[in-house]
């Protein structure tokens, strides 16, 4: 006898929804610190061109991304080395997120501030920017579609909502569509409870687990 290995789900990670912004001076220089949501490099590029193009008489537009699949970037954009890009990076690592991207704007004060300077500058917009931005946590989810006849549907929209789920408005025509999103992996009883509830005439649609907001 065989047996198959189950699959396990894939880790939550935490991740930031939409853009924060925060500004930091340090001796006249301005640092504007803004935090985004990507989860490609192509979103993190062109979040970067976006913030490029507002700040066109910008001095630096450092930037530091890291995306939950590994990839990570940064760039001093002029400044000394390991002085502004490296801390940005660092605060999004240390913060423990992913799929984020970091953009701090400097406007030059005319006043030199030391490698120390910068680095406290940049690590205080950045940081300032992640603080400011909404926390997600980003899980494992399948979403889940079941059709059943109006006669049955109460019991079955108090089954799916009793279990860890996020349950949409049901559509109703000839019968009564439920979906549902639910944890990738803990979809199994559930499914069976509702094919028992049906008699093995309705069973639940599974679709791709997938990273959402949850």
């Amino acid at each position: 006898m065989t047996h198959t290995a189950k699959e396990q789900p894939m880790p939550d990670y935490q991740t930031i929804r939409g853009v924060a912004r925060f500004e930091y001076e340090e001796k006249r220089s301005r640092f504007i610190g803004a935090a985004s949501f990507v989860d490609t490099e192509e979103a993190a590029q062109a979040f970067l061109e976006s913030v490029r193009a507002a700040n066109r008489t910008a001095r630096h537009n450092v930037y530091a991304y890291v995306l939950h699949n590994g990839r990570m970037r940064y760039s001093d954009d002029g400044e000394p080395a390991k002085t502004a890009g490296t801390p940005v990076l660092e605060c999004i690592q240390h913060a423990g997120l992913s799929d984020v991207i970091v953009v701090v704007t400097r406007y030059f004060g005319g006043i030199l501030l030391g490698t120390g300077g910068l680095v406290r500058a940049y690590t205080a917009a950045a940081s300032g920017a992640l603080q400011a931005a909404e926390p997600v946590s980003m899980r494992s989810v399948v979403d889940c579609t079941l059709r059943v006849p109006y006669p049955l549907f109460e019991t079955a929209k108090r089954m799916i909502e009793q279990a860890d789920t996020r349950l949409e408005e049901p559509v109703f025509d000839d019968a009564v569509t439920l979906c549902w999103r639910m944890p990738a992996g803990e979809e199994g009883p559930l499914c069976e409870a509702l094919c028992e509830l049906t008699r093995g005439t309705a069973r639940p649609v599974v679709g791709q687990a997938r990273y959402a907001a949850y």
